[in-house]
Order: structure tokens, then C-alpha cells, then sequence
């Protein structure tokens, strides 16, 4: 990763608030605030760790209110925001922010040039915080005062009494045990210096981002103490906030971090060799070094997939969706298979989770396409691999009792009907991607005959079928004609000869004719159930309505249900969510659908390039750094919202880039 900025953009609070760093540990914990270390959601923080006790992500280094002392004078490095105020001012010495290996703030305060990095440390609940004092005319003080929130990432602290505030001795700093129940917290500096308890609450501290998105927005912070610090020109200073004490020497942390990110960039560059156009190579690269982060194990746990930061957490639907884009496509093959491993395991009455608990102990068994897609991602597992015996061994079993299941029935009025198509639930259920409920209503009702569903479908028969022929399985009985008759049923349900396009949802004896993206999966998919010359006028209608330059919207603007913005509160956004909305990851299949109408022409694949290299060098440079955001505004400027990196967004442009990169460079896909 290679961004940059300068004084032009951090004085510019207005931008520059609303530019977000994520820095993951690979075990659904992060760190990540502002460019201005000035946090803006209830989900920033220094040390947001995913706890086996109390279970779940918890926040609970919220910042550092950093200071140099010279002679007397103390300058604060700091920023936060409060009613009416902003204090104090640390921005104005903050010159230049860099993320590379980690985020990075060069502040000058007169002679004085001190940079700042935070780096999570990877399968711990550790964060270090380096200040490197590369100018100073006299030896200074480092003063700094943890703030402490130890709440659920979702909540807010206020003062109260419930918080032990004594401290205890530890190697260089203290512990903290806040509340009961809760594990104990370190804050160590790598050398010698004096810690002084002074408990006190830092008041009201308000959350931008929050409020514009209608959630309360106002947090107490807990100060335990204050370290100072020596530090002289040329030394650098690590301080650590833990779970656990730190016993050893925090510069061999540090180096041992900055070795392993240094090898998953070099795991990269290997991967991306084959590039020959330099500004495509880094382009993919800075993906693939992003989509790392989404990649996580909980402790004692199973590897997953974080569907997005801040907020969301272990999704199926998301996960096998990002899956392939995140592991095969980047080289990280047993990551790929251990979280198809891991999903595969929860397969209940051929159903797969949506959404699968902090602790793994709960999960929604509520979407349809979640064990759909699940065939689709063992699919791509086998492009990338060619490897049946585990195909046979592991994910076979789970493709069949999908299959059964859903030809049989299953839950959430789920089943084949006798034209082979697939029903799913009922006027109060949302069992699609687009599932938006608000006041216990679907905002994009969607039960009965979805077409993206049954293209899922259909592609799932036909896959099954070659499997069973090709690993000369027996056992499984599929009856030959189906396939073609779910095909022939398809066809004549949603498609429109006259408009030229597919209608979205077939319930109670009426076609939708809404257009909306999700056509766009008849044509993308391994196996289409369209007739060939009916991919090129999808493609074109999709192209014409719904495509814009970072992503594709949900709903046409000349739709009377189209909104524009995705903003305001809850209700508001979730009105707009699935209305025309643009969501990014939709332009993988847009551009698979785009090559195979165009019988992969040069001409399709020039194009789709153009849209990714227009695309990507303003987006990772905004919201989320380094990623790409959960969804942008139908709208032009097309401006981002939702999460600020979604693993999807990111997943499907790796994926659609290496699909169109691989005919330019036959030997990048290994």
C-alpha cells in the first residue's frame, strides 16, 4: 500500500474526516480511526479486540492523548472533536499522513519532526504505537494518556461507577481491570519511564459519522494515568496496550510484524509478476494487500472471512462471495479451502447461515442463495485448482445434500415447483441479498420465483450433474431432463422478448418487470440458462440503466421507486438500500456477463479495464484506504456510504481484474 497525504488535504477537515484507515489482526480485531486520529464513529479505536469472554468485539483502547514537552511547553498531538469544538489541535502540526505498511503521521512542531505509526499485531489482541523522534534540538517528554472505553463495539460508554479505576504495577506501564467479567488490560512503553495514576473521565466526545447516520453519538472516555516519556532525536519509542503483559521486548514485536506484512507483500509481488502494465499491477496489488485484512481466525476458532469494517462481522452469503477474489485469485489457496471447509460444516437441511454469531454458537439459517453461492465458490475453487480428491472429500457431500434438499424442500417455504424453478419464502420474509426489512416489511419483496435464485439454481443442477458423472458417482440421482426443463421454465417465466430483458420476480401469476441487477447473474454464471443470443441485450439493458462507474445501482433511475442518495438516518437508508443504491461487487458478474456476450473480444475486455482504472485510483484513496466501500450513491458523484471497506467490493474487482488480466498474461493464473 502507497498512500499519501498531504498538508492540502488535512486541512481540509471536511475531507480529511471522512478519510478512514483499517489496520486488521487477523482475528476479527482491528485498529483504525481518521487521517487526523480524530475518530468519527463509535467503531474507532486503537484496540478493538474479538473476545473469546464476554464473546464478540470490544473496544477497548479508544486513543492516546499524546503531547511533546518542551522545556514546559506542551504541544499536543492529539485531536478529538466535542459539542461545538474541536480539542485540541493536534491537526495543525500533523504534515503528512502515509499508510504503507502500516498508517503513518509525520507531525513537525517548529524543529521538532516526530512520526507516529500504529500497527495491530497479527493473531494477538496487541497494538503498538511508535513515535520516532527524526528531529528534535533537545531532549523532550513523550506524555501520554490512555483513554479507555471497554464496551461492545455497538455501544457507547458513559461515565459511571461501575469501573474499577485502580491501576497496578506492570514492566513499564500498568494494568487495568475496568469491570467485572471483563479480561485485564495492559499499557507498557518499551523503556524505562514514569507512569502516574490519575483517574478522570474525558466528557461528551462526539462522533461525526454517527450522527449524520442518525445513531447516538456521544462517548465518556476513561483516562487511568499519564506516562512520560524521554525521547531524544533519533530514538524511537513503542508503547503497547494488551491483553496481555508484555514481558519481552516490544521492538521484537514490532520487527517480527513488519516482517510478516513485508512477506505478504512479497507473496504478492510473486503473484502479480506476470503483469506488464505497471499501473494494473499496482492497482491489483493494493487490492489484494487489502482483501489479507478480511481474512481472520478467532481464537481457537476456524478461519473466516470479516464481510466488512466496522461493523459487520462472519456473513455467509458475504463470505462465499468474496471468497474466491480474496483466496484463489491471490494465490492464498488453503485459506480458500479452509473457509469452504468451515462453512460447509454448518450446512443444515441443505440450507447454509446468513449469519453466523460472534461466538459462533448462533446462527440465521434466513437466505435462500447463501448455499447457492456456496456451490458457485466450489466452482471457482476447482478453476483454480483442478483438485477433485478434495472436491470429492469435502465439498461434494455438502453440493449434494444442497441439491436434494431444496429439490425435496426445506425450510422458509424454500422448494422446487413442477416447472423445476425454485420458490422461496413468503410476503413477510426476505430470503435474497436484498433483504431490507423496515417495520417488519420487505422494502424490495422478492418471495416467490427470484431470478437471480433460480439462475443460481440452474447453475447448481448442471454442476451437480457434470460432478456426479465426472467423480462416477452412483449415488446421486438426478433426473437428466431437469436441467433442461428448469432452462425452458426459466425462459419462458422471466424473459421479455419485447423489452429485451429479464424480469426480476415471478410471485402470485405477475412478472416484475423492475430492472434491476440481478438479471445479470443469468448471463455471468458458469451456466447460463438463457439462449446465447439473449446475453448481449441483458448486458446491454444493464449497461444502459444500471452501470455507472463504481458499480452497478439496484433499480433503474427511471423507476418511480429509484433513490438517488443513500443517506440520513436508519430508515432513510434502508429506503434507499436495494433502490438504486450502486453496489461494487456487482461488477464482477457484470463484466464475466460482458465478456462471454462479447465472446471475450478485446474490445469487452479494453472496456471493462477502462471502467476498473477509472474506478480504482480515486476510490482507494477514499472512506475506506486502501479498500473499497460497501456501496455509493445511485447519483452521480456516486459518493461512498455504508462500510467503509466491504470484503466484497474488494473480492469481485480482484476476481474481475484477474479474469481480464489473465488473457494479457496467460501465466499470472497459476
Amino acid at each position: 500500500m502507497n498512500i499519501r497525504f498531504d498538508e492540502r488535504t488535512i486541512l481540509h477537515l471536511r475531507k480529511s474526516l471522512r478519510l478512514e484507515w483499517v489496520d486488521a489482526n487477523g482475528r476479527g480485531g482491528y485498529s483504525s480511526s481518521t487521517i487526523l486520529q480524530c475518530h468519527t464513529r463509535r467503531y474507532h479505536g486503537l484496540l478493538i479486540a474479538n473476545l473469546k469472554e464476554p464473546p464478540g468485539r470490544h473496544v477497548l483502547l479508544s486513543s492516546l492523548e499524546d503531547s511533546i514537552d518542551r522545556e514546559g511547553k506542551e504541544i499536543f498531538l492529539s485531536f478529538h472533536r466535542y459539542p461545538g469544538v474541536y480539542y485540541p489541535h493536534g491537526y495543525k502540526y500533523l504534515s503528512e499522513f502515509r499508510l504503507d505498511l502500516c498508517p503513518r503521521f509525520i507531525y513537525h512542531l517548529g524543529e521538532i519532526r516526530i512520526r507516529k505509526s500504529i500497527m495491530a499485531v497479527h493473531a494477538e489482541d496487541t497494538v503498538l504505537i511508535e513515535y520516532d523522534c527524526e528531529r528534535g534540538d533537545i531532549p523532550l517528554v513523550l506524555r501520554i494518556r490512555p483513554l479507555i472505553a471497554y464496551r461492545e463495539i455497538h455501544a457507547l460508554t458513559r461515565e459511571n461507577l461501575d469501573l474499577h479505576v485502580r491501576t497496578y504495577e506492570a514492566r513499564n506501564g500498568f494494568k487495568i481491570q475496568p469491570y467485572d467479567g471483563m479480561p485485564p488490560f495492559f499499557v507498557q512503553a518499551g523503556k524505562k519511564c514514569d507512569f502516574y495514576p490519575s483517574p478522570v473521565w474525558y466528557r461528551d466526545l462526539e462522533y461525526m459519522i454517527d450522527a449524520e447516520r442518525g445513531f447516538e453519538n456521544h462517548e465518556d472516555l476513561f483516562q487511568a494515568g499519564v506516562f512520560e516519556i524521554p525521547i531524544r532525536q533519533g530514538e524511537k519509542v513503542l508503547v503497547s496496550g494488551s491483553l496481555k503483559e508484555q514481558k519481552g521486548s516490544l521492538r521484537s514485536i514490532w520487527d517480527r510484524e513488519e516482517e510478516r506484512r513485508s512477506g505478504v507483500l512479497n507473496h504478492i509481488e510473486m503473484w502479480t509478476g506476470g503483469i506488464p502494465d505497471l499501473n494494473d499491477k499496482s492497482l491489483l496489488s493494493q487490492l489484494m494487500e487489502a482483501g489479507e485484512k478480511f481474512i481472520f481466525r478467532p481464537s481457537a476458532g476456524r478461519r473466516g472471512i470479516i464481510a466488512g469494517f466496522h461493523w459487520f462481522y462472519n456473513w455467509g452469503r458475504d463470505t462465499l462471495i468474496s471468497l474466491p477474489g480474496l483466496t484463489f485469485c491471490c494465490g492464498r489457496i488453503e485459506a480458500g479451502i479452509e473457509v469452504l471447509k468451515s462453512i460447509g460444516r454448518f450446512e443444515k437441511k441443505g440450507l447454509l447461515p446468513n449469519f453466523i454469531s460472534e461466538d459462533g454458537k448462533s446462527v440465521s439459517y434466513n437466505s435462500v442463495d447463501c448455499a447457492l453461492w456456496y456451490v458457485w465458490a466450489v466452482q471457482q475453487f476447482l478453476s483454480y485448482t483442478k483438485d477433485y480428491d478434495i472436491l470429492e472429500k469435502h465439498f461434494w457431500p455438502v453440493v449434494k445434500r444442497i441439491v436434494r434438499r431444496y429439490m425435496a424442500g426445506t425450510e422458509n417455504s424454500i422448494g422446487m415447483e413442477r416447472n423445476g424453478l425454485l420458490h422461496a419464502g413468503d410476503s413477510g420474509t426476505q430470503l435474497t441479498w436484498m433483504d431490507v426489512m423496515v417495520d417488519g416489511k420487505p422494502v424490495t419483496p422478492r418471495n416467490g420465483l427470484p431470478v437471480d435464485i433460480n439462475a443460481l439454481w440452474y447453475n447448481a443442477l448442471c454442476f451437480a450433474a457434470e460432478t456426479a458423472e465426472t467423480l462416477e458417482d452412483s449415488r446421486f440421482k438426478l433426473d437428466r431432463g431437469l436441467p433442461d426443463l428448469v432452462r425452458k421454465s426459466f425462459q419462458e417465466i422471466f424473459w421479455m422478448e419485447e423489452e429485451g430483458y429479464l424480469g426480476d420476480v415471478w410471485t402470485e401469476g405477475r412478472l416484475d418487470a423492475s430492472v434491476r441487477p440481478n438479471q445479470i447473474f443469468a448471463v455471468s454464471l458458469p451456466h447460463s440458462p438463457l439462449e446465447s443470443h439473449h446475453w448481449r441485450r441483458v448486458v446491454d439493458k444493464v449497461q444502459r440503466e444500471l452501470l455507472t462507474p463504481v458499480g452497478l445501482r439496484t433499480l433503474s433511475p427511471g423507476d418511480p421507486a429509484y433513490h438517488g442518495r443513500y443517506a440520513g438516518g436508519p430508515r432513510e437508508r434502508d429506503e434507499a438500500y436495494h433502490q438504486g443504491t450502486v453496489w461494487p461487487w456487482l461488477i464482477g458478474h457484470f463484466g464475466e456477463a460482458c465478456l462471454k456476450a462479447a465472446d471475450c473480444s478485446d474490445e469487452a475486455r479494453l472496456f471493462l479495464l477502462s471502467i476498473l482504472r477509472e474506478m480504482l485510483p480515486a476510490q482507494i484513496e477514499s472512506s475506506g484506504l486502501g479498500f473499497l466501500s460497501e456501496v455509493y450513491d445511485g447519483d452521480p458523484p456516486h459518493e461512498p456510504g455504508g462500510c467503509a471497506a466491504q470484503s466484497w467490493s474488494v473480492a469481485e474487482v480482484i476476481r474481475l481484474y484477474t479474469i481480464l488480466i489473465s488473457k494479457e498474461a496467460p501465466k499470472f493464473r497459476i
